[in-house]
């Protein structure tokens, strides 16, 4: 992996903004097919349900963890064809960024860089579970986190912490 540096400063007078991923790694995949073989006998177009949620924690002054958490449930006719459920989680190094900055970075740009990788391994199971692959289509991140700050204030939960 390398350094990306951003045109901005951070926190220190012209220290320049210092992004690296570590690593990515799924950390839990679930996939349930309850009504197998029944379920996969063309039972018309699925509901799904789907959730995202964003978690993000610290593991040192400039080390952190974010983990995007997707869950997915499809029915027809009242019966469950599948659930799947992944978190999907990414390193990443920070240095140099405003405090004030920290949590959005977190919570909408990071998961926005391993999206495209928690997507396929979604869409790998469903297939593989012996459905059409769930393609999801891109996450607006930064409206997620308008959400979670707009339920901070009314007192509802937050989608994503840091």
């Amino acid at each position: 992996m390398t350094d990306a540096p951003a045109p901005q400063t951070g926190g220190e007078a012209g220290a320049t903004l210092m992004i690296r991923v570590l690593g990515q790694y799924l950390k839990d995949l679930s996939f349930e097919n309850p009504n197998a073989p029944d379920s996969l006998r063309g039972q018309g177009q699925p509901e799904i349900d789907l959730s995202v949620d964003v978690r993000a924690r610290s593991l040192d002054a400039e080390t952190f963890e974010v983990e995007l958490v997707l869950s997915a449930k499809a029915a027809s006719k009242g019966s469950a064809l599948f659930i799947a459920e992944l978190t999907y989680a990414g390193l990443f190094s920070i240095r140099n960024l405003d405090e004030r900055a920290r949590e959005p970075f977190l919570l909408i740009e990071c998961p926005r860089l391993i999206f495209p990788f928690a997507r396929r391994i979604l869409a790998d199971a469903t297939r593989d579970g012996g459905f059409p692959p769930l393609m999801l289509e891109p996450v607006d991140f930064a409206a997620l986190y308008r959400q979670q700050l707009a339920g901070n204030q009314t007192g509802g939960a937050p989608q994503g912490t840091a």
